[in-house]
């Protein structure tokens, strides 16, 4: 996919002096670095079949930026540029485009290899949401409806038992089983809601490697991606750490024996976490750091294998079995995290 002139030109560039060539490996946006003659700059297209309401991120943005310069100045927080119109996001040629200074000197990472690298995550996904601790998250807007709500995605699960694709549940019928009998997981949930000691917050929702920043030195410079920053709980940020940190191979891998929680990354990634936050989480939400590795992992195992029942409308699938491979990847690691419950926790006391 190539950016036009006109594109260009909304953000004041002259497309016969930048090159424009694509950046990244994003599954969503389309990501692009633009060279100018001296400086660099990043441009992106959102991706309005996930994002429908793009004008919902730009306010959200918007937002945290104002609020970060009254009340944490010394924040280093990436914001977008404004157009020539004076906007950070603009409607061009039917999508919604922005542009954001380069960082120079950051690279990102795709996989978390030792603890430094989750310690910094956790401090710096930590630091992040004490910075708008005191922003009310209900001037946010959301951007992707009950994106983790558990509740909900049991419910859907439920339906694809229902009336989903029978040989594929024939299919999955050890996997149903044990998604039943953590259902467990899905109730907690709900107490969590319930409880005014657990504070809805500033939340990113999508804390993989890839949305953090590192310099030369392995040291977290600041988090980016903020396309799914919404009001939320704690465990959504810390528990998708878990989830995509804790374990070498991804959540793609088949040889399920190379699946296994690494404790000594979840240690540090607790312990970055905590001290990034400072005295933000009450003793009620300290007590469920444990859960939210729980909370994201069974979701995750839910929304795979609900998509696998339904013929892979949601995800799609590169083969037949992807979605099914997927939620036998996480169910995985959702068994070994509970087995290794006591040890974890003892990490983390020690």
């Amino acid at each position: 996919m190539s950016v036009s002139a006109n594109v260009l030109a909304v953000f004041g560039f002259d497309a016969s002096l930048v090159s424009v060539k694509p950046l990244g490996e994003g599954l969503i946006n389309h990501t692009y670095i633009v060279d100018a003659e001296s400086t660099s700059y990043v441009l992106q297209k959102i991706n309005t079949s996930v994002f429908k309401n793009p004008d919902a991120i730009a306010h959200n943005i918007q937002l945290i930026a104002e609020y970060l310069a009254a009340h944490s100045p010394n924040y280093y927080f990436v914001a977008p540029l404004p157009s020539v119109h004076g906007n950070q996001m603009e409607y061009i040629e039917e999508g919604y485009y922005r542009v954001f200074p380069y960082v120079n000197g950051s690279h990102a990472k795709t996989v978390v290899q030792n603890e430094e690298q989750a310690f910094e995550a956790g401090y710096q996904f930590g630091l992040f949401t004490n910075a708008l601790n005191g922003l009310d998250a209900n001037f946010l807007q959301i951007t992707i409806p009950d994106f983790h709500n558990l509740t909900l995605r049991y419910q859907q699960y439920s339906n694809a038992l229902a009336s989903g694709n029978k040989d594929r549940i024939v299919q999955s019928i050890n996997q149903i089983k044990f998604l039943k009998d953590q259902k467990w997981i899905a109730d907690f949930f709900e107490t969590i809601k319930s409880n005014p000691n657990f504070k809805v917050r500033a939340t990113h929702h999508d804390t993989k490697i890839s949305n953090l920043l590192f310099n030369e030195n392995d040291k977290g410079i600041c988090v980016i991606d903020l396309d799914t920053l919404m009001p939320g709980y704690f465990i959504s940020d810390l528990g998708d750490m878990f989830r995509t940190y804790l374990c070498a191979v991804s959540e793609e891998e088949t040889d399920f024996s190379m699946i296994a929680v690494r404790p000594t990354i979840y240690k540090a990634i607790v312990k970055g976490y905590l001290k990034g936050a400072g005295n933000m989480l009450s003793r009620d939400e300290v007590d469920q750091i444990y859960y939210a590795g729980l909370f994201m992992i069974y979701m995750q195992a839910l929304r795979f294998l609900t998509d696998f029942i339904n013929d892979d409308v949601y995800y799609g699938a590169k083969y037949p079995l992807h979605n099914f491979n997927r939620a036998c990847n996480q169910i995985k690691l959702l068994e070994d995290y509970l087995q290794k419950k006591e040890l974890l926790q003892k990490e983390i006391n020690n």
